[in-house]
């Protein structure tokens, strides 16, 4: 782990805004989904104290709903940060494979957690929970699955799996008392009734949607990421962030690949104005309205590639007629005035389709295989 345990302390302290103060019994990974919201229940039933982690990247997570949770459900919810690390991940390669698409589903549980371990032995809580339930996702809730992630992580006697408990070994707070094995379920499969009527019972009048909200198993968004993960050395959490905004466009030749972020809207170009880093370039019609673009590290580009750019861009504002003037800047300063026309070339600015994307994700996962 990248954090020491006195690291990740402090940084899930510094979240604490809607925390509560008396130390928990019971660490619960909370994603927001129906599931993992009647784990922590179930055990609060029981008169434990729970507290609730919930992770985000640019890849899952809502951290705007924590103040929501906290208010509807009585919980008490922190927030932590998994994106550098779990773009590490990523950009290294799950070791444990991608699913469908470029969803590393049991790698990402094994981060979270082996980081909520770290977690509750700092607070000096006792054991950790989750909402999953046996035989539910075919990736990541098979029983060989569930056994291995738990090795791995170092969970094993300390991982309680309250929806699905009465089908798995007891942990040992199980054993010594503290949880009431009696008062756990034994739910399995990927029906949705018990959780249904659990939820009736628990008096719940709104429902959540369950929680596969995961970016990365959507193939329009793999398409996106694979590309940062292809081009980008050692991509950073905000080159994924980057990769969720706009019409995304590279530009290949023998010496670089150069990212092109449009807009599509005005909240994509407040968003990619937001997202700009020392180096890149923001492109914008100097007289006529129209989007604004995001050239990645585009200050530094040669001016033949930014002008292929700027006629791009150019093309997507309905109003560039005949050669207007993209304007170029760089952290608040014009550095460039293009004057162009408007031209769309796929061939020249491209996205990568699934199709490609899929090909060349069997063709690595056969390599690492041939590897072993």
């Amino acid at each position: 782990m990248p954090h020491t345990v006195k690291g990740l302390a402090r940084k899930f302290r510094s979240t604490y805004k809607f925390a509560m103060k008396q130390t928990p019994e019971i660490i619960c990974l909370f994603s927001g989904g129906l599931d993992s919201l009647l784990a922590a229940l179930l055990l609060q039933r029981q008169g434990l104290t729970v507290r609730c982690v919930h992770f985000v990247s640019p890849f899952f997570g809502n951290p705007q709903g924590v103040e929501h949770w906290c208010a509807a459900y009585g919980l008490d919810i922190v927030c932590h940060d998994l994106g550098e690390t779990f773009a590490a991940m990523l950009y290294q390669r799950p070791e444990h494979g991608f699913g469908k698409t470029l969803n590393p589903c049991v790698d990402c549980k094994i981060l979270q957690l082996r980081t909520a371990r770290a977690y509750m032995q700092a607070l000096g809580a006792q054991a950790l929970a989750t909402g999953e339930v046996l035989g539910q996702r075919p990736m990541s809730q098979r029983r060989d699955t569930l056994n291995l992630i738990q090795r791995e992580a170092a969970v094993r006697d300390i991982l309680l799996r309250p929806l699905s408990a009465l089908h798995l070994e007891p942990t040992g707070v199980e054993r010594d008392g503290l949880v009431d094995r009696t008062r756990l379920l034994g739910i399995q499969g990927r029906g949705r009734k018990e959780q249904l009527a659990l939820a009736r019972d628990l008096g719940l009048t709104h429902i959540p949607t369950p929680s596969g909200g995961c970016r990365l198993t959507e193939r329009e968004n793999a398409r996106r990421y694979w590309a940062v993960l292809t081009h980008v050395q050692q991509p950073a959490a905000a080159d994924f962030d980057l990769a969720n905004l706009g019409r995304q466009c590279w530009h290949e030749t023998a010496q670089a690949a150069y990212w092109l972020c449009v807009g599509r809207h005005s909240a994509d170009n407040e968003k990619l104005a937001a997202a700009a880093r020392p180096g890149d370039a923001l492109l914008m019609l100097r007289d006529v309205p129209g989007p604004l673009a995001l050239a990645r590290q585009g200050f530094h580009w040669p001016e033949d590639v930014l002008r292929l750019a700027a006629a791009h861009m150019a093309s997507y504002a309905p109003k560039a007629v005949g050669r207007v003037v993209v304007r170029c800047t760089q952290d608040g300063t014009v550095f460039l005035d293009l004057s162009v026309t408007p031209q769309r070339s796929e061939q020249t600015w491209g996205e990568l389709s699934w199709e490609s994307v899929k090909a060349q994700l069997r063709a690595e996962a056969r390599e690492r295989q041939m590897s072993k």
